[in-house]
């Protein structure tokens, strides 16, 4: 009983009919763009919405994956994907459950609000979800969170999904000379941003550089609170990092710290029946 209640008071998100698959091709056989995959689940084989493409190789071929039934009517897929299934080299026989639909974050981060959650953000006065900010040559975008908190100071929240994690956050082709052998499965970093860019000295995600340097300008002219929350879907980790393949991320993070722009990690971590549970918003940040 206690062990329920503690978890209830924990439980971000739940999602319903929840099944397992496994990927068998993406993309689709049918439908050729990279975000339709064939899953094959109860000896069927079905169209399978991947938010969030391979997520890193989380749900490329060969994966297993959790999905749920598409709700809207008019969608080609039959099933949207939520949750991997993970396990390494290092510990082929340990597995967990990784969130890897990347509007979760969000999901999760608002509930946080809802239910007093944040230790950087108790007990708010008020609060909403996307709000445009525009000041001439400041900012413009369309952040996640704005309110105000309980000492009645303004302030802006972005939010940023992390799927991915390793023993160690080195270039892919640099991964191969490592031996991590011997490290506890639970002591993996947590990186962000991750994806395909065209040239290696592009940022890898345009839209993020610009809200971390934004919430950075806004911070340095104004009382505001520039708060920047990593949402890791995943609990086995030990510390948060930018990644070292986007050094312009990197450096930028670095900066908005150093301006007093709040940055913080949160975990969640997934079971098999499609329950979230917040596990702490005060993962180690390195910069």
């Amino acid at each position: 009983m206690f062990r329920f209640l503690d978890l209830y008071k924990k439980m971000l998100h739940e999602i319903e009919n929840l099944v397992k698959g496994h990927v068998e091709k993406r993309p689709s056989k049918q439908i050729k763009t990279p975000y339709v995959a064939d899953v094959r689940y109860d000896e069927k084989v079905y169209l399978g919405h991947s938010p969030a493409l391979g997520c890193g190789g989380l749900a490329d071929e060969g994966s297993s994956i959790y999905m749920a039934p598409v709700s809207n009517p008019k969608s080609k897929c039959d099933y949207t994907f939520y949750l991997a299934e993970y396990s390494d080299k290092v510990h082929p026989n340990k597995k967990i459950i990784v969130g890897i639909h990347p509007k979760m974050a969000e999901l999760f981060m608002g509930n946080a609000l809802q239910n007093n959650m944040l230790s950087k953000l108790q007990n708010v006065r008020l609060w909403r979800r996307e709000t445009k900010i525009q000041i001439p040559n400041l900012a413009n975008s369309r952040f996640d969170f704005t309110g105000v908190d309980e000492n009645g100071t303004s302030f802006i929240l972005e939010v940023k999904n992390v799927p991915l994690a390793d023993y160690e956050d080195i270039p892919k082709k640099e991964r191969k000379n490592y031996d991590f052998t011997g490290r506890d499965f639970n002591s993996k970093v947590a990186y962000f941003p991750d994806g395909y860019r065209k040239n290696r000295n592009d940022p890898v995600s345009p839209r993020a550089l610009k809200h971390v340097q934004e919430l950075t300008k806004i911070r340095k002219i104004s009382k505001v609170r520039c708060l920047l929350g990593f949402v890791i879907q995943r609990s086995d980790v030990s510390r948060f990092q930018a990644s070292v393949i986007d050094p312009q991320y990197k450096d930028a993070l670095k900066i908005a710290i150093e301006s007093g722009v709040e940055v913080f990690a949160m975990v969640v971590k997934w079971n098999s029946n499609g329950v979230a549970e917040f596990v702490r918003d005060d993962l180690p940040v390195l910069y």
